[in-house]
């Protein structure tokens, strides 16, 4: 069974509606099986394609007026038409008179693909080129650096002294999400350095023989009271 898509930009394309109806009707699909859509190809929410691919079955075939109806770039397109493929839906363009039916619409759709992928090869190339150029002229990617290193390395002290982040945001004029942001780049938490606590250490036994006395390390002796037995 043969389903028609189409698709306009604007509700004032009329004409180009009725000139899409006319070659898919002539193409012969049924007036009950086409459907519509008034957005723009570069939009993934389309009511009209969605009830389209769910309408199609096993052994349908899938006809737009041209490629671009259905999808306005070429790796959306290929994505779209191996999705029907997979789900045993053929699919016919009738200006480019694509039609994956046929050995020859086979090996067109074959051919986009290839393109495709050497679109990206090249996109990626690009992008590699220019940041190698940008790197050999000492820029660097990414967000600007908010805190410069001096005033970063402030700001841990002040962290590790004691001093709390709403404290350190009134003290620098940071914003807190700029403060955690930057916290989490140079890897620092609150737990990184824990400060030494006398009370919390653990009680270390010294033990004299020679003088027979059991003293907690780091605990002073009371004032008065003898340090040895004789």
């Amino acid at each position: 069974m043969l389903v028609g898509y189409m698709r306009v930009s604007t509700d004032g394309d009329r004409q180009i509606v009725d000139l899409q109806r006319d070659a898919l009707l002539a193409a012969g699909v049924d007036e009950r099986h086409l459907f519509e859509d008034r957005a723009s190809g570069s939009r993934d929410e389309r009511a009209g394609l969605a009830k389209a691919l769910a309408f199609l079955k096993p052994g349908d075939c899938l006809v737009v007026w041209k490629l671009d109806r259905l999808e306005r770039s070429l790796p959306h397109l290929l994505a779209t038409v191996n999705s029907l493929k997979e789900r045993g839906v053929a699919f016919r363009s009738l200006t480019e008179q694509m039609d994956t039916t046929t050995p020859q619409g086979e090996f067109l759709f074959h051919v986009f693909g290839a393109l495709a992928q050497f679109e990206r090869s090249l996109t990626q190339e690009r992008i590699r080129a220019g940041l190698a150029a940008a790197r050999r002229r000492g820029r660097r990617g990414g967000r600007p650096v908010t805190i410069d290193a001096e005033k970063m390395a402030a700001v841990v002290a002040a962290l590790e002294g004691g001093a709390t982040k709403a404290a350190v945001c009134r003290t620098f004029g940071i914003k807190r999400s700029t403060l955690i942001d930057s916290l989490t780049r140079i890897g620092w938490s609150a737990g990184a350095k824990p400060q030494e606590n006398q009370s919390d250490a653990p009680a270390a036994i010294d033990r004299d023989p020679d003088r027979r006395v059991v003293r907690a390390a780091g605990r002073p002796a009371r004032a008065g009271s003898p340090l040895h037995t004789d």
